[in-house]
């Protein structure tokens, strides 16, 4: 049975032209560019290629990085027979066909490495799929994904592999790609200095990217050097990698909010920038702002959640681009108020409390009593009128009665809480001072 992915003439001479990328292709690990963290000596591919013992893999990073390229490697390195399919092209019959092919070349003693690129598109059921063939050494799997494995993969598949992270290439991985392309075609980019690094930045971190862009300066018929100006005026910048369903939206989101969090007005500044260039719409930034007063600062500042929300009605009146300063004000003022959750963790203590006690009434003298049956029933008996007691203060239990009494806010030394713990204090010292008597 001939495999449904071999070539029909291997042999044939292939003088189609080639782009770059494909022509700068690593022939081994040791000439991949960047991911020393994977493929170092003592890193998890070095070790396992060291070994002798190379299992099924996930690799996960952004585009661009090698995934591809490693995994092709990885097949010539063990002597396995290498098969790339694609999650977002291959169905279940194709599928049927790639684990056949790959049982008979098992019998005649050739394993099979197979590379499925978006690894992530296949729903859970097809993933399953794999987990025979993983299991009897059928084939061996490597995917690539841009998704976060844990929530794209399926438990049982992860089980089965190692995930192994990817990163975006350096400007100084990406220098290295640059002059390696420059030996191949013979000729230096004819960019000066500070253009050649707006090329490297251009590429945000991959290296498919860049070389594709210096393919395309490469083809200028110019004899001599560009600058910044020129070069952008002739290639425009790529848009930056951004998924607003996927992991660069979390994990922008994620940066800004801990910016925030963390009283750093000019990181908050950069990643709410970042997100508005990729093309987030500020109304959800407004509403994940106003969720940041209200986890992160509380009642350390009240007024932060009205400037918030004055904020996001601001955009709502100005629109683009004016509204988004008033979002971006708003970000400064959060970052810089005095911070407190004591709010937030007294409600998620009072609500695990609810859960665990959700059946208990409440004590008999805080319930009104409209009938007369109520009244028999002790319904209001003893509740005393705070505003007829000294201080406007009765002290009494408004607990259940089989529930102690527990303390759920404690509010911090910081901006307006310290006010409150005064009255906290206070209220509690009042309490056990009438309840003692």
């Amino acid at each position: 049975m001939a495999d449904l992915f071999d070539s029909a003439d291997p042999g044939a001479p292939d003088t189609a032209p080639r782009p770059l990328a494909d022509r700068l292709r690593p022939k081994s690990l040791g000439d991949v560019i960047g991911q020393e963290q994977v493929l170092g000596p003592e890193a998890p591919l070095g070790v396992m290629l060291d070994s002798g013992a190379l299992g099924s893999i996930i690799f996960w990073g952004p585009p661009g990085v090698g995934k591809t390229t490693i995994a092709r490697l990885l097949a010539d390195e063990t002597d396995l027979h290498f098969v790339q399919i694609s999650a977002i092209f291959t169905g279940v019959p194709e599928l049927r066909k790639v684990f056949e092919a790959a049982k008979l070349r098992r019998r005649t003693g050739q394993g099979t490495l197979l590379f499925v690129d978006e690894i992530h598109r296949f729903n859970k059921a097809q993933q399953d799929g794999f987990l025979p063939h993983m299991e009897d050494g059928t084939i061996l799997l490597v995917g690539a994904t841009t998704e976060n494995p844990s929530f794209e993969l399926n438990a049982a598949l992860l089980s089965r592999s190692q995930v192994l992270v990817l990163e975006r290439l350096s400007l100084g991985d990406l220098e290295r790609l640059v002059q390696r392309a420059e030996q191949e075609l013979d000729r230096a980019l004819p960019l000066d200095g500070v253009a050649r690094e707006a090329l490297l930045e251009m590429a945000d971190g991959d290296g498919r990217a860049l070389l594709n862009l210096v393919e395309q300066v490469m083809s200028w018929r110019t004899q001599d050097k560009l600058n910044t100006d020129q070069l952008t005026t002739r290639l425009m910048k790529r848009a930056a990698q951004y998924d607003k369903g996927g992991d660069g939206h979390y994990n922008l989101i994620s940066a800004l909010h801990k910016s925030v969090r963390g009283s750093d007005p000019d990181a908050a500044l950069y990643w709410y920038a970042r997100m508005l260039e990729a093309g987030e719409d500020p109304r959800y930034l407004a509403r994940r702002i106003t969720r940041m007063a209200v986890e992160d600062i509380g009642l350390a500042d009240p007024q932060a959640q009205a400037v918030c929300l004055q904020s996001w009605e601001t955009y709502e009146r100005l629109g683009s681009p004016e509204g988004e300063l008033a979002i971006a004000q708003a970000l400064v003022y959060l970052a810089l108020a005095p911070k407190s959750n004591a709010a937030y963790v007294a409600y998620k203590s009072a609500r695990a409390a609810a859960r665990k006690t959700g059946s208990l009434m409440p004590p008999k003298h805080i319930l009104n009593a409209p009938t007369a049956l109520m009244k028999d029933q002790g319904y209001g008996s003893g509740y005393a009128y705070d505003h007829d007691a000294e201080d406007g203060f009765s002290g009494q239990d408004y607990f259940p009665d089989d529930m102690a009494r527990e303390a759920y806010y404690d509010p911090v030394e910081r901006g307006f809480e310290r006010d409150l713990r005064k009255r906290v204090d206070y209220f509690t010292r009042l309490r056990r001072e009438r309840n003692a008597k």
